[in-house]
């Protein structure tokens, strides 16, 4: 498929073939879902832990007598039935990380980028970065394809220079062609594709043969 490439200023200035195997594929909402929701597994810490009675502080005396007092049986005050007591099947430090299968993950990834470019969401800009590091340079070009919405840059490599001016951009994200992020991708407003990161997706995922 055909898009057009764009200067910094948001002039038109070519159009470039993007690989149909790669941003021309029909949508699978299977695989992004699976994609999503691995990543989203992946990133929680899993340190929720509460205390069962064995592991509360407090007395192992039992409070009053067995029988006579008309009240219920009552072993210690740290029964989960007590204020202050033990939890019954609380949360405890786990691992929530798991892996799906990389065919199953590089599909999900394609998937997303045939939405975005068959859609306005996605943008190919020429090659550029920010030498200063300074965020107002950046903006500067950022206020000709989106403002102030979800956005995220596709780098063909690990530019220091331009991560550097939009780390204080709360609504920027950036991702390298090979270090996709399925969520980043389906949730951005605005996709912005570096021209030489287009053709580096195309050879990094073209490849690659469909998962069945």
């Amino acid at each position: 498929m055909e898009k057009k490439v764009y200067s910094i200023d948001g002039k038109e200035l070519r159009t470039i073939n993007l690989d149909d195997k790669v941003f021309n594929l029909p949508v699978n909402e299977d695989v992004i879902y699976y994609a999503i929701t691995n990543e989203l597994a992946n990133k929680r810490v899993g340190t929720a832990c509460t205390k069962t009675r064995a592991e509360v502080h407090g007395s192992n005396a039992k409070p009053y007598k067995q029988k006579g007092t008309g009240n219920a049986r009552r072993g210690d005050k740290k029964s989960p039935l007590c204020v202050g007591g033990g939890t019954i099947f609380g949360p405890k430090p786990r691992d929530y990380s798991y892996a799906i299968p990389k065919k199953e993950k590089r599909l999900a990834m394609k998937t997303i980028l045939s939405m975005r470019a068959q859609s306005d969401i996605l943008t190919v800009v020429e090659d550029f970065t920010v030498e200063s590091g300074k965020t107002k340079d950046l903006v500067k070009i950022l206020n000709n394809f989106a403002k102030d919405t979800r956005t995220v840059i596709l780098l063909k490599d690990d530019d220091a220079k331009i991560k550097l001016a939009g780390r204080n951009i709360p609504t920027l994200s950036f991702l390298s062609f090979n270090r996709l992020r399925a969520h980043d991708l389906f949730y951005a407003r605005k996709i912005i594709m570096l021209e030489s990161a287009a053709k580096n997706l195309s050879e990094f995922y073209a490849d690659e043969k469909e998962a069945k």
